[in-house]
């Protein structure tokens, strides 16, 4: 019953975390309309310590015992190696139990268990969507982990540890989620339903979205295969290309013309999507994550939980950096947004 209404230990853990970052960039917009009040609190301190790291850390007065928990931003591969490793090895497990009809090993299915308070026997038909979903995960890891070691130029940031051990943490718990979505979300869950039929318009939306997939209902995953499971594969890869595009312009504000670096400092950034918001790549990181969401056909209250919590994160994180800009250089143009174009 509980797991009807989205009450599982998996939806808690996503609403928990989307809710604590709400609420931390809540208090980051509180605190800059009261400048001053709460610099010298050793606990304004100390949240500023653990949201903020790279660029906007640098200008943060602290104590130097805080400094002991920093870790190296350009640490951030380490995130993705590990998702590469995790999230493939969960990608081979699923591949296994659709085409040799292998169950999953006996840890995994316990944990799967306690996230989601359905036995594995409630999961019975493969799903294309979680192919692809962790088939995706897995590429944009991959590119995210190049990125890191051939692209991107790291100044000596850094992080605090808790971040760090928490970004380990979270590429495990994603691909995961993935696979609680696939034994969770086999229709639509109660509380999405009531949401969509709220109003005449959103009702109108659910029909037209959810036809594909009634007309599609056959055995084989090529079957299940639809335009809104397309849209979001589309989606993706241009989120993907966008943010490509973002890593490799702030890149370039590093390197000369032959490639090589000339400058750690941080200077303004210009061209393609920075010309509308501080952090493009922010915002593709958004777009990344929903269009994985429509991938799940829009069904998947758990995703949905995980993508309210990445609005978020990347809300808070972009919230930062504009902030910095905009105190840095006087002539920073006012017209850009922090993260989301013409909104946030």
């Amino acid at each position: 019953m509980w797991s009807s209404v989205g009450l599982s230990v998996i939806n808690v853990v996503w609403s928990s975390l989307a809710l604590c970052f709400l609420v931390a960039f809540c208090a980051h917009k509180v605190s800059r309309l009261l400048p001053g009040i709460f610099d010298t609190c050793p606990a304004y301190v100390l949240f500023q310590d653990l949201i903020r790291y790279g660029k906007t850390k640098q200008s943060l007065k602290r104590d130097e015992w805080l400094r002991v928990f920093d870790v190296p931003k350009r640490w951030f591969w380490h995130f993705y190696a590990v998702s590469v490793g995790w999230n493939g090895l969960l990608l081979v497990l699923y591949l296994s139990f659709i085409f040799q009809h292998q169950s999953y090993p006996l840890w995994l299915s316990d944990f799967l268990d306690i996230l989601t308070g359905a036995h594995s026997s409630d999961s019975q038909v493969p799903q294309l969507s979680t192919v692809l979903v962790q088939l995706l995960l897995w590429v944009h890891s991959l590119r995210r982990l190049l990125e890191c070691l051939f692209v991107s130029v790291f100044s000596d940031g850094a992080m605090h540890l808790v971040q760090y051990m928490f970004g380990l943490g979270y590429y495990i718990m994603l691909g995961l989620t993935i696979l609680c979505c696939d034994r969770m979300e086999k229709g639509l869950s109660w509380c999405f339903l009531c949401a969509s039929m709220c109003t005449i318009p959103w009702f109108i939306c659910f029909v037209v979205l959810m036809l594909p997939p009634f007309l599609l209902e056959r055995s084989s995953l090529l079957s299940q295969l639809d335009w809104l499971l397309v849209a979001g594969f589309l989606l993706f890869i241009w989120a993907s290309w966008l943010q490509h595009q973002s890593m490799v312009l702030l890149a370039r504000l590093r390197t000369g013309k032959s490639g090589t670096v000339e400058t750690l400092t941080h200077r303004v950034p210009k061209g393609g999507w920075f010309e509308l918001v501080s952090c493009p790549h922010y915002f593709a990181e958004l777009l990344i994550y929903i269009s994985l969401s429509f991938v799940f056909r829009g069904l998947s209250f758990t995703w949905w939980l995980v993508v309210l919590y990445v609005l978020f994160n990347q809300a808070l994180a972009g919230q930062l950096c504009h902030d910095l800009y905009i105190s840095k250089y006087k002539s920073y143009p006012r017209h850009r947004r922090a993260f989301i174009p013409f909104v946030l």
